[in-house]
Order: C-alpha cells, then structure tokens, then sequence
C-alpha cells in the first residue's frame, strides 16, 4: 500500500457502475489501487468498452458481472462470484437503483416493489453475503449511496424516499454489527449530480415547461441546492476512497450529505 495508492490489495464490488455516479465511484476507487467488480445495464458491447478503457487508465484488474440485482439470488450471486474468483472483498458499494415519479394514489404497484427491491432489499442481500468474511478478516468497507432523500422528503417519491430512508437506517445497524470487527459501514446521500442522466432531464423538463437549460438548472433542479452547483462524480469517488481507506476506521454508522447544503435547511 502506498500514498498514491492507498487502497492496493483491495478488492471492490460497485453496483449499478456502468455509468454515471457508480462508474464515477469505480474507476476512484481503482485509481487508489483496487481492483473492482463493475456491475450494471447496458449495451454488452458499450460495457466491454467501459470495462477495457477503465482497466488500461488504472492498470487494475477491472471484471463486470451482471447479475441482477433485482432478485435475491443475483444479489448474492454478484458477491460469491466475486470471492470465487478474486478471493475477497473487501469494499462493497452499493449504488444500484431506480426512481418513480407519481401520486400515491396512482403509484404504480410494480414501481414500488422494484424500487425496494434494487434500492434497498438488493443492499440486505450483498451486504449479508459479503458480511461474513469481512467479519473473518477483521477488515471491510460497505458504502451505501443513498441521498438526499434518505435525510428529507419530497412529494410523488414515496418508494425512491422510503427505500433510501431504509438504506440509512440499515447502514446504521450494520454498522453496530460491524463495529467491533474492523468493518465500517457509511452512506453518501447526494443531492442532484451531474451525469449524462441529469443533463437529459434538463433538456427534456426544458422543454416540457417551456424554460431555458438555465432556469430549469436553477430554479426546478438547483431550486434546493444553496450552492446552486451539482455535485459532480469525482467529489462522490473521492469520499468513497475516504471511507474506504485506513485513516477512515472511525468513521461509521453515518449518513455523509453531498448535497450542496440542501439538507441544512
């Protein structure tokens, strides 16, 4: 292990990293030394790519698996292939998940159960299959991405807040669980973050409203945001490198906003 390098030897598992913040986490946590398990949807061949490109950058072993996570068995699956074939893990990060917008009294069934599912049940599932050998190795790191939302509610979210309010409480739990064994767990709760996704809903609320890029950044996205700025991926990656290293063995049970001060209100 080195100062340039401080997660060397350690092996990570990063769900719903194909794009966006969990990519952004991944490819942190591989320039700090680790070799990663991507995870997420997408094109086989758009994956591969990200895959061979994040490998060459870092000159870490860079595999994906893609298990869904949306069942029991693919949960768990994605961390036993992984001890199979790597013979550890050591950091799980759990960032896979999907948002509904709707009135409750129109919320669709089928969009509730499957954010539970992916946002939280999918979290329980990897955790306890990874729990136990970290347990064994006196060492291990679970970062939960929740977000802003697992601190405070807005309307027609009720799975997306109710699934990330779980995710806070569960990292404070196996935090207790893990505390005496050398195993930390953490959530980030971001708030609005610039990725490829968020910039296409600029355009399409742009034009759903009949307002420029700039006012819908502003005052729809940002509206919450003191700072008025996203977030960006790399701020996310670098908090996970944190949490994951030596000098962050105190830090545990907490639920870390990244949200521009939208939660200080």
């Amino acid at each position: 292990m080195t100062h340039a390098h401080p997660l060397e030897g350690r092996v990570a598992v990063v769900t719903g990293s194909t794009s966006g913040i969990g990519l952004g986490i991944a490819r942190a946590l591989a320039s700090a030394g680790a070799d990663v398990v991507l995870n997420g949807l997408g094109e086989a061949d758009v994956i591969e790519a990200t895959r061979a490109a994040l490998a060459a950058e870092t000159g870490r072993t860079i595999r994906f698996d893609g298990a869904n996570l949306i069942t029991p068995e693919g949960a768990r699956a994605l961390v036993t292939n992984t001890i199979a074939a790597a013979g550890r893990v050591d950091i799980l990060v759990n960032n896979a998940g999907i948002q509904f917008v709707s009135p409750i009294e129109n919320f669709p069934e089928e969009k509730w159960d499957a954010i539970v599912a992916l946002n939280l049940s999918a979290a329980f599932h990897t955790t306890k299959a990874a729990f136990g050998a970290m347990k064994a190795a006196g060492w291990g790191r679970i970062i939960n991405i929740a977000s802003a939302h697992g601190l405070i509610a807005s309307p027609f979210k009720s799975a997306y807040v109710s699934a990330k309010h779980g995710i806070v409480g569960f990292t404070k739990t196996i935090a207790l669980e893990g505390a005496e064994h050398g195993v930390t767990v953490n959530a980030i709760c971001p708030g609005y973050v610039w990725t490829p996704l968020v910039d296409g809903q600029v355009d399409d609320t742009a034009r759903a409203r009949g307002l420029t890029r700039e006012q819908v950044i502003r005052d729809v996205l940002l509206a919450a945001q003191p700072t008025k700025r996203f977030a960006e991926v790399e701020e996310l990656g670098a908090l996970a490198v944190f949490l994951s290293g030596d000098l962050a063995r105190s830090i545990t049970g907490t639920a870390i906003p990244v949200d521009g001060g939208w939660t200080a209100h």
